[in-house]
């Protein structure tokens, strides 16, 4: 499967948005049963939703800390790779700060955005002076009425695969 041919078309095409989101959770199982979902994706940004469902519930039916983190990590992630691509680079979260804002009881939407600018100046001028970097990427998740519910921060370390020295099993 050609991850980025997909990507390129899911701009475009609300079937080639499915076909990502089904590849997505085939690629990422962890993350199946949230039924997180890409609902827009741009060529520097990314939108994704985590659905008012039962399964992603806490003990008060808001929707839970646990599942809003992971969006939050999710769409950081993604659309990291998405602009690095999957093949050069290596990321690994180092760190996640949460800051929980508002009590979810809707779904709620996470939008991560990225300029070129910012991936030459934070990410690819470092790694050709060093082997790692760590990079902070804000997020900030709404429920569908606009409320602010979370702010998350996740620490990324970079590096080129090419720098891995342990082998993928």
């Amino acid at each position: 499967m050609n991850v980025n041919k997909i990507i390129s078309r899911a701009k475009n095409s609300k079937f080639q948005l499915w076909l990502l989101n089904a590849g997505l959770q085939r690629m990422i199982p962890f993350n199946k049963p949230h039924n997180f979902r890409v609902i827009e994706i741009g060529d520097h940004h990314v939108k994704m939703m985590i659905p008012y469902v039962k399964r992603n519930f806490n003990h008060i039916r808001g929707l839970h800390a646990c599942a809003l983190a992971t969006i939050s990590e999710y769409a950081t992630g993604f659309m990291l790779l998405t602009k690095l691509g999957f093949d050069t680079y290596r990321i690994i979260m180092q760190r996640m700060e949460m800051d929980y804002h508002y009590q979810g009881k809707t779904d709620a939407f996470a939008e991560f955005s990225v300029t070129q600018d910012w991936l030459e100046e934070q990410i690819i001028q470092p790694l050709n002076q060093h082997d790692s970097i760590v990079v902070q990427c804000q997020l900030k998740t709404f429920d569908s009425q606009g409320k602010h519910l979370t702010t998350g921060t996740i620490h990324w370390q970079i590096k080129k695969w090419a720098k891995v020295k342990t082998k993928v099993a």
